[in-house]
């Protein structure tokens, strides 16, 4: 075929982990489209439901999102009557999030997505192989991250 990719650097981890993560984003935005839900405002969902309140400064640092993208996700979920945002009572320059009773009430009705992608693309694939993954991809974005931290040459 000559659209066939012949370049080393396509079958790479990253190359790999970057078809992983873009193939299972299709299949949460899939799983949550009929709830009226995106990947972001489950994770929102998730966190408020499983942890409680919690700033809404915190959350965007737990699901490494801008803050910027963060505000339109926590927005379009009040919207939805889902979350409350109020000022903290101890900061009043902070934001607190929780869960109206209609969205702790949606909570165990939703699917869960990451349940569903892990059960699905790790099926007979070993344990110890999963893990083995797991440890090198940290390990590579940890090393990332330090390159980073030192400034990039």
């Amino acid at each position: 075929m000559a659209n066939e990719v012949t370049d080393p650097q396509h079958e790479s981890a990253g190359a790999w982990a970057k078809k992983y993560y873009l193939a299972s984003r299709l299949v949460m935005e899939s799983v949550l489209r009929p709830h009226d839900l995106g990947p972001t405002q489950w994770y929102v969902l998730y966190h408020l439901a499983t942890v409680g309140e919690i700033p809404q400064r915190d959350l965007a640092a737990l699901l490494q999102v801008e803050r910027a993208t963060l505000t339109g996700v926590v927005a379009a979920l009040v919207r939805k009557g889902l979350l409350v945002q109020e000022p903290s009572r101890t900061d009043q320059r902070q934001k607190m999030l929780r869960l109206t009773p209609a969205g702790a009430a949606l909570w165990p009705k939703l699917p869960d997505p990451i349940a569903l992608i892990l059960g699905t693309a790790f099926d007979g694939i070993a344990a110890s192989e999963v893990e083995t993954t797991v440890h090198v991809l940290r390990t590579a974005t940890g090393k990332l991250h330090d390159l980073l931290s030192k400034g990039t040459p």
